[in-house]
């Protein structure tokens, strides 16, 4: 084992998360002694800077090589922590660009805090992804917690925005107390807060602990269905998404979301999925949950959203659905037949992150030419902005998941690992809620063609928010189009022993 210290030459592997750190505090600081009369925008294109320069480092551990450990498995800069790493980054920094000039001061309290408060809630997410141990993924969540609940609630004269962040810190209180809960039942059977000790004290002891491993793993799931919003865990979720200044909407169910689903990818199959455990009878009931969950999620997020008119709503309910397609490859396990779950996760979270920040940053043109974020603020919109009537139909059709569009293939490659792995009703779920959600998808390009609102008045598109639609629309159309250039190098890239097994 190696000495649980951090050496000089370590430093080097922690370039992406230094950067961050680095630059929230020189922005900070910039901050505190700026007079208050001089514009923060330009700490937008400094905090953009940062992000940028931290996916660069990203990008150059991106390779198919040998892991690095530090601390003793503690943290590992690993393909699957990279593969992360660069999607939260890379939602991150389309929110942060289109915020540019688009944030006012009425509309958050103070837009310096803003750019710089995406930095720490971001590194929180990239520490949760190369988290090999218990405390090391508390510590990345509660940064990425405590920072969101600050920035949801930035609008401080808006009702709402209290009404929501006070329901978010509560709950996302309670479910932080919920993973720490279920985490210290894990140590009291192993002894140890590292994920590769813990499963295999949990598969020895398995005759003897097994209450205390069910009630683990039951508790870890309430809590991370929470933290992804699954349902039934998902009430939050459109309070939240409603109140919240419309980019931090965007980075919950984006960035915030993927990192969730990164650390219940790791811990779920880490002390779980793999190991003594399997071919026990706790193993397939593991599995089996996590799946009816995934099913609950994806059933009850499309019926409800049947019945939202308001467009961040709809979203957040959206959402809940979307929940339950990521947690599929999680649930159905791997196998001699079945391997690319990692894969498939990671190609419809791509893809996800992409159609969701484009419609998001209509939202945003919508609520500054017509100041509502309801389907009516839609109607009309071709008439009046035809370019930004097509990007969106872009982005719809790939939230409904239609044929040449990235949602489309993300879903059709989940829905096949579950065909091959033999989990028909689960598929049927997944085909059947996919089919419910093209109604509501449908209702906001009827608004758009068949509303004619002639009075209404003219759709005023920032540059930033159209590049950032457009942008998000191109790259739907263009994962539809050719889907095996993003799996292929994911595949090209991920080691599954490696990267997810990396004791064994």
């Amino acid at each position: 084992m190696e000495p649980l210290r951090l050496q000089v030459s370590d430093l080097g592997l922690l370039a992406p998360e230094l950067t961050l750190v680095a630059a929230a505090v020189v922005l900070s600081l910039l901050d505190l002694f700026l007079p208050r009369n001089v514009s923060r925008t330009w700490l937008g294109y400094l905090s953009l800077l940062g992000i940028v320069v931290s996916a660069f480092f990203v990008v150059t551990y991106l390779a198919p090589a040998e892991p690095k450990q530090l601390l003793n498995y503690s943290y590992r800069i690993d393909d699957f922590g990279n593969i992360i790493k660069l999607i939260l980054l890379t939602g991150a920094g389309l929110i942060t660009f289109m915020s540019l000039g688009t944030v006012k001061e009425e509309e958050v309290h103070h837009v310096g805090e803003y750019y710089y408060l995406l930095l720490p809630a971001t590194l929180g997410g990239m520490i949760m992804a190369s988290s090999g141990d218990l405390i090391t993924l508390f510590v990345g969540l509660e940064l990425l917690s405590i920072t969101s609940y600050i920035l949801v609630a930035m609008r401080k004269k808006s009702l709402s925005s209290n009404e929501g962040a006070f329901k978010y810190i509560v709950l996302g209180g309670i479910s932080s107390a919920i993973i720490l809960y279920g985490m210290s039942f894990l140590y009291g059977i192993s002894g140890s807060t590292s994920i590769q000790e813990i499963n295999a004290a949990v598969g020895q002891s398995a005759a003897t602990s097994l209450p205390f491993i069910y009630l683990s793993f039951f508790l870890l799931l309430a809590g991370f269905s929470f933290k992804v919003a699954a349902a039934p865990f998902h009430m939050w979720a459109p309070d939240v998404y409603q109140g919240a200044p419309t980019p931090i909407t965007a980075f919950l169910a984006t960035v915030s979301k993927a990192a969730a689903f990164a650390i219940l990818f790791r811990v779920m199959y880490g002390v779980y999925g793999v190991g003594e455990l399997m071919g026990q009878p706790v193993h397939g009931d593991v599995l089996t949950a996590l799946m009816v969950v995934a099913a609950l999620a994806m059933i009850v997020g499309n019926f409800v959203a049947l019945r939202q008119t308001n467009m961040k709503r709809l979203l957040a309910y959206s959402g809940v659905a979307n929940s339950g397609y990521l947690l599929v490859p999680i649930g159905i396990q791997f196998s001699m037949v079945h391997f690319s779950n990692f894969s498939e996760f990671a190609f419809y979270l791509i893809a996800y992150l992409f159609m969701n920040i484009g419609a998001f940053a209509l939202i945003m043109i919508l609520e500054r030419s017509t100041g509502e974020d309801t389907l009516n603020g839609l109607a009309g919109l071709y008439y009046r902005a035809p370019a930004t009537a097509i990007a969106a139909v872009l982005l719809v059709l790939s939230l409904a998941g239609l044929p040449l569009s990235g949602g489309f293939f993300g879903k059709l490659y989940i829905m096949l690992g579950t065909l091959q792995t033999q989990h028909y009703w689960l598929a049927a779920v997944l085909i059947g809620t996919s089919v419910v959600s093209f109604y509501y998808y449908f209702g906001l390009i009827r608004q758009m063609f068949m509303r004619s609102e002639l009075e209404s008045r003219e759709v005023i598109v920032p540059l930033p928010l159209g590049i950032t639609l457009w942008l998000c629309a191109g790259i739907s159309l263009l994962l539809g189009i050719v889907p095996h250039w993003v799996l292929g190098y994911i595949e090209r890239i991920f080691s599954l022993t490696q990267d997810l097994f990396f004791f064994y």
